[in-house]
């Protein structure tokens, strides 16, 4: 039956028509939800890249496949007409070929990593006549701490923006490194206790995009995904009002208490956050967290300690 289906696609002309029409369908759902899918200027500028660079790879890869394909026909035993050189040692053209392609490929590729990794350095700030949102993020395990400091509330393991507003993360670790990756926002940027890294992204329609941890960093690693929930400017001063009616207020306290090892953590709001807690935990005022304890020995302890 599928064949006979097939011998009718192909007499009435539209089977080519369907195949290209089927490919690119698998290839369209393929990207949704990927880098491949941006929905933000960093995003797509990192899907630029991506897509630069295997256009400047191909260069070289096709040619190189259909040539070998080619040499291997027409050097085949049957072909009469192909000449013998055993005594052939150098070519002076074919050297010319064999270097500069490459090096030419390499003098793109190279140019192309210098302009993006300036023009997408992470801690470059977004050009916009609006104030970028401020947030601090703190990779626990195994979950995130989302600190909203202008706005004195906080949030685990859910992150809420306004779509076409800059934003401009602060990041740090409790304990072991980790990776922040919201992959149709921005590219991957570490978390490392005792140090913070900048990130700056946009997010230019609304919509809900997954978040992850990027790196292991123990037992409860595959877990520890939250949800970027990108809504208009008044759903998000709405969010705000309801994140500062929760009772919950993070001071050091509470934060030692989030910041012990846990898995599948729901969402929770703090309608109050104590000012300098982020400093505080970057700088080691508090101090970091267990991590996890897969050895059973605590975050920090040597292999000759007891």
């Amino acid at each position: 039956m599928v064949a006979r289906w097939f011998a009718e696609l192909s007499r009435n002309g539209s089977g080519p028509k369907f195949l290209v029409l089927a490919l690119t369908s698998m290839l369209a759902a393929g990207c949704q939800g990927s880098v491949l899918d941006p929905v933000g200027p960093v995003a797509d500028g990192e899907r630029l890249i991506l897509m630069d660079a295997l256009g400047i790879m191909l260069v070289i890869v096709v040619p190189t496949v259909l040539t070998t394909l080619w040499f291997a026909w027409w050097f085949r035993a049957s072909n009469g007409a192909a000449l013998y050189r055993p005594a052939w040692v150098y070519s002076d053209k074919l050297e010319v070929v064999v270097w500069c392609i490459p090096a030419l490929t390499v003098l793109f590729l190279g140019g192309l990593a210098w302009t993006g990794s300036h023009k997408l350095d992470p801690a470059r700030p977004l050009q916009s006549r609006v104030s970028p949102l401020e947030v601090q993020v703190v990779s626990l395990d195994w979950k995130w701490l989302f600190i909203y400091p202008d706005q004195h509330v906080a949030v685990v393991n859910r992150l809420v923006l306004p779509v076409g507003r800059p934003v401009h993360f602060r990041l740090t670790s409790s304990s072991v490194m980790n990776v922040f990756f919201v992959p149709r926002l921005a590219g991957e940027i570490y978390t490392m206790n005792g140090m913070v890294t900048e990130l700056n992204l946009q997010a230019d329609r609304t919509g809900n995009y997954p978040g992850l941890s990027a790196q292991f960093s123990g037992d409860g690693f595959a877990g520890m995904h939250f949800d970027t929930e990108v809504m208009s400017g008044s759903s998000f001063d709405q969010f705000i009002e309801q994140a500062r009616a929760a009772p919950a207020r993070l001071d050091d306290d509470a934060y030692k208490s989030i910041s012990r090892p846990s898995e599948g953590v729901p969402v929770q709001l703090f309608g109050n956050v104590t000012d300098g807690l982020f400093e505080n935990i970057a700088s080691r005022r508090l101090p970091p967290g267990e991590g996890p304890t897969g050895t059973g020995r605590p975050y920090g302890s040597t292999a000759g300690e007891d």
